[in-house]
């Protein structure tokens, strides 16, 4: 039986063997899900509007301008989203940054009570507080960490969310218009390259869940597919009661 050395290699094993995934996705959970978003409403616009027996032109006119329409849309609130959060913020910073100059003490006693109740000794904590609260700079973002939950040097750029959300949209609004522009002159050609492509969302999904990616793919396939039958109806019936 082999024993593990319990000496250095241990804590190289371990720093190889303790890693996890990305929790928070970074890039990947919004640009997925943007994809997806695009997929299932411009898939959904689109089996709508046939289902009211219309033109393959104004099946193709109604994609494209589902696509425009949803990707500006989904840029413009993310935008200002963005800069709202990110305004906000840069207030609540400047309001500690006042707090510091004009409260030092006030604000260091709140740091080290901060690290008492975290299970450190009152004079190591007030010791740790004040090396911290040397650098005006440090003691914001340290403040800020602890009392608002943010990163005052990592804060979301308006412009990258807006470009990358509209981006991601207007791809996954594509795939149910892209079989009409290369020439397809029926509406199954779409569906079921818009269905591969959910499935496909679904399952780049899994990267930051639990779930399998087989289980994650064919979970989107489903809620996308219902979406776009349930509208196809709903586009036949009201053309029929329109005509």
């Amino acid at each position: 039986m082999e024993v593990m050395d319990a000496s250095a290699p241990t804590h190289i094993a371990h720093r190889d063997n303790h890693t996890h995934r990305d929790v928070n996705g970074g890039w990947l959970r919004p640009a997925v899900f943007g994809a997806m978003d695009g997929l299932v409403s411009n898939l959904a616009l689109m089996t709508g509007v046939a289902g009211g027996a219309v033109s393959q032109q104004t099946i193709v006119i109604t994609g494209l301008a589902g696509l425009a329409a949803g990707a500006f849309s989904m840029a413009a609130g993310e935008y200002t989203s963005v800069a709202s959060q990110r305004e906000l913020v840069l207030a609540e910073l400047d309001v500690e940054r006042r707090e510091l100059r004009k409260h030092p003490k006030d604000e260091l006693e709140e740091l080290a009570a901060l690290y008492e109740s975290r299970g450190v000794e009152p004079e190591l904590a007030r010791e740790v507080a004040k090396q911290l609260s040397k650098d005006p700079e440090q003691a914001l973002e340290i403040h800020a960490r602890e009392e608002l939950g943010i990163d005052p040097s990592d804060l979301p750029s308006p412009m990258v969310a807006a470009v990358s959300s509209f981006g991601s949209f207007a791809l996954g609004a594509l795939l149910p218009v892209l079989p009409y522009l290369l020439g397809a002159s029926q509406l199954w050609p779409a569906v079921l390259l818009a269905l591969v492509g959910l499935f496909g969302c679904g399952a780049v999904v899994a990267r930051v869940t639990a779930r399998s990616w087989w289980f994650s793919g064919l979970r989107q396939l489903a809620l996308g597919g219902a979406a776009a039958g349930v509208t196809y109806v709903l586009g036949a019936l009201f053309g029929t009661a329109v005509g």
